[in-house]
C-alpha cells in the first residue's frame, strides 16, 4: 500500500449503488474527510493496493463476493486487519447483525440510515479505534499488550485482533478482577451517546475469546451470570 494523501481522514465506501456512494461522499466531504469509492470487493481490492483508508463503509449485499466475505478476507490479511469496517445493509434482523458482526466488521448500520448518524459513528469508531499514541504495555501473565505498537502477543506469537477486539481488552487489562456490565463496557470502550446495542458487546466478546483461545487465555475473559463479564488471568 502506497501513503495516505495528505489532508483529512480516507475513507472506502464499497456499495455497488452509485447513489448511495454518491450521497455519502457528499456528507463526509462536508465533514472534511476524503473520499475512495469501489462499486464491488474486486476494485476494492485494487484500491486498497495503492491507498491505506483510515475506515471501510461496506455493503453487505454485492454482485460476486458479498460484504460479509470480503469483510473476512480483510481481516485475514495483515495490511488490512486492522482498518475499522463499518458494515451498511438493509438486512435489519439481530441474528443479520451477529453475522455481519462476526464477519469483522466494528459496527452495523441498517438502510435507510441517515449521513448524520452515519458521520457519528465513523468518529466515535475513529475515537475508539485510533486514540493517541502511548509508549506503555500491559502485562497479564504471557498476555503482552504493547499500546504503541498497537499489537498483542503472547508467548511469543501475534494474538491475531480487530481494532474493537484490542479496544476492549485494553479496557479489561487495565480493569482486571472487576465486574462490568454490558452497558458499563459499552461506555467505556464504544463511548458516551453513541448508540450501539448491548448486543454487540456479546459479539466482540466473543470474537476476543476466539483470539486468546490457541493460547489457552480465552477463559481469562469470564461471563458472570446475571451481572456481565470480568477478566481475570486467575481463573
Amino acid at each position: 500500500m502506497t501513503e495516505r494523501l495528505q489532508g483529512g481522514r480516507q475513507v472506502l465506501i464499497v456499495d455497488d449503488e452509485r447513489a448511495i456512494r454518491e450521497m455519502v461522499c457528499l456528507a463526509l466531504s462536508s465533514e472534511g474527510y476524503q473520499c475512495l469509492e469501489a462499486s464491488d470487493a474486486h476494485k476494492a481490492e485494487a484500491v486498497l493496493r495503492e491507498q491505506a483508508p483510515d475506515m471501510i463503509l461496506l455493503d453487505w449485499m454485492m454482485p460476486g463476493v458479498s460484504g460479509v466475505d470480503f469483510a473476512r478476507s480483510l481481516r485475514r490479511k495483515d495490511e488490512t486487519r486492522h482498518i475499522p469496517i463499518i458494515m451498511l445493509t438493509a438486512k435489519a434482523e439481530e441474528e443479520d447483525m451477529i453475522r455481519g458482526l462476526d464477519s469483522g466488521a466494528d459496527d452495523y448500520l441498517t438502510k435507510p440510515f441517515s449521513t448524520r448518524e452515519l458521520i457519528a459513528r465513523i468518529k466515535a469508531l475513529l475515537r475508539r479505534t485510533e486514540g493517541h499514541a502511548e509508549s506503555t504495555s500491559l502485562q497479564a501473565g504471557s498476555l503482552q499488550l504493547d499500546m504503541a505498537a498497537h499489537r498483542v502477543s503472547c508467548q511469543g506469537n501475534v494474538v491475531d485482533l480487530g481494532p474493537t477486539e484490542f479496544k476492549l481488552l485494553k479496557f479489561f487489562m487495565e480493569n482486571p478482577e472487576r465486574v462490568y456490565s454490558r452497558e458499563q463496557v459499552l461506555n467505556n470502550v464504544w463511548g458516551d451517546n453513541v448508540y450501539v446495542e448491548e448486543r454487540t458487546v456479546d459479539v466482540h466478546i466473543r470474537r476476543l475469546r476466539k483470539a486468546l483461545e490457541p493460547f489457552g487465555h480465552d477463559q481469562w475473559v469470564q461471563t458472570v451470570r446475571g451481572a456481565g463479564y470480568r477478566f481475570s488471568a486467575f481463573r
